[in-house]
Protein backbone atom coordinates (compact mmCIF):
# COMPACT_ATOMS: atom_id res chain seq x y z
CA UNK A 1 0.00 0.00 0.00
CA UNK A 2 1.95 2.79 1.45
CA UNK A 3 4.17 4.77 -2.02
CA UNK A 4 4.63 7.98 0.24
CA UNK A 5 5.81 8.04 3.89
CA UNK A 6 7.48 11.23 6.35
CA UNK A 7 8.69 10.55 10.00
CA UNK A 8 8.49 13.42 12.05
CA UNK A 9 10.81 13.58 15.35
CA UNK A 10 10.16 15.88 18.03
CA UNK A 11 12.55 16.36 20.93
CA UNK A 12 12.01 17.11 24.40
CA UNK A 13 13.84 18.58 27.34
CA UNK A 14 13.04 15.27 29.43
CA UNK A 15 12.32 12.04 29.29
CA UNK A 16 9.44 12.29 30.92
CA UNK A 17 8.16 14.93 28.84
CA UNK A 18 8.49 13.07 25.58
CA UNK A 19 6.63 10.23 27.41
CA UNK A 20 3.39 12.08 27.81
CA UNK A 21 3.44 13.60 24.76
CA UNK A 22 3.72 10.03 23.31
CA UNK A 23 1.45 8.64 25.34
CA UNK A 24 -1.36 11.45 25.04
CA UNK A 25 -0.51 11.15 20.71
CA UNK A 26 -0.77 7.32 20.92
CA UNK A 27 -4.32 6.96 21.78
CA UNK A 28 -5.40 8.47 18.02
CA UNK A 29 -3.11 5.56 16.58
CA UNK A 30 -5.51 3.34 14.82
CA UNK A 31 -8.70 5.65 15.17
CA UNK A 32 -6.93 7.90 12.31
CA UNK A 33 -5.59 5.32 10.01
CA UNK A 34 -7.55 3.99 7.50
CA UNK A 35 -7.30 2.05 4.11
CA UNK A 36 -4.73 4.98 2.79
CA UNK A 37 -2.16 5.66 5.79
CA UNK A 38 -0.76 4.09 9.19
CA UNK A 39 0.91 5.66 11.62
CA UNK A 40 3.57 4.35 14.32
CA UNK A 41 4.76 6.08 17.16
CA UNK A 42 7.80 5.03 18.79
CA UNK A 43 9.82 7.01 22.09
CA UNK A 44 13.56 6.59 22.41
CA UNK A 45 14.65 8.71 25.50
CA UNK A 46 13.36 12.11 24.88
CA UNK A 47 12.75 12.05 21.36
CA UNK A 48 9.16 10.98 19.81
CA UNK A 49 9.24 9.30 16.64
CA UNK A 50 6.39 9.34 14.54
CA UNK A 51 6.04 7.35 11.29
CA UNK A 52 3.52 7.42 8.65
CA UNK A 53 2.68 6.01 5.35
CA UNK A 54 0.35 6.74 2.78
CA UNK A 55 -1.09 5.61 -0.30
CA UNK A 56 -0.77 8.63 -1.75
CA UNK A 57 0.77 12.15 -1.37
CA UNK A 58 -2.85 13.74 -0.36
CA UNK A 59 -3.42 11.34 2.60
CA UNK A 60 0.27 12.36 3.47
CA UNK A 61 -0.67 15.80 3.67
CA UNK A 62 -3.54 15.35 5.85
CA UNK A 63 -2.28 12.60 8.08
CA UNK A 64 0.73 15.29 8.57
CA UNK A 65 -1.50 18.10 9.23
CA UNK A 66 -3.15 15.50 11.66
CA UNK A 67 -0.37 14.87 13.72
CA UNK A 68 1.20 17.70 14.13
CA UNK A 69 -2.07 19.28 15.28
CA UNK A 70 -2.16 16.20 17.85
CA UNK A 71 1.40 16.87 18.98
CA UNK A 72 1.13 20.96 19.58
CA UNK A 73 -2.12 19.97 21.40
CA UNK A 74 -0.52 17.57 23.48
CA UNK A 75 2.55 19.94 23.62
CA UNK A 76 0.60 22.82 25.01
CA UNK A 77 -1.55 20.69 27.72
CA UNK A 78 1.82 19.11 29.25
CA UNK A 79 3.07 23.24 29.48
CA UNK A 80 0.00 23.82 31.29
CA UNK A 81 -0.61 21.10 33.94
CA UNK A 82 3.49 21.80 34.40
CA UNK A 83 2.65 25.44 35.20
CA UNK A 84 -0.09 24.48 37.25
CA UNK A 85 1.90 23.04 39.35
CA UNK A 86 4.61 25.46 40.09
CA UNK A 87 4.09 27.55 43.50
Amino acid sequence: MPSHDATLEFDYETPSRARLVAESVAREVGEIDDDRSQTTIDRDGSTVCIDIDAADVIALRAALNTWFTLVDVAEHAAEAGTAALEP
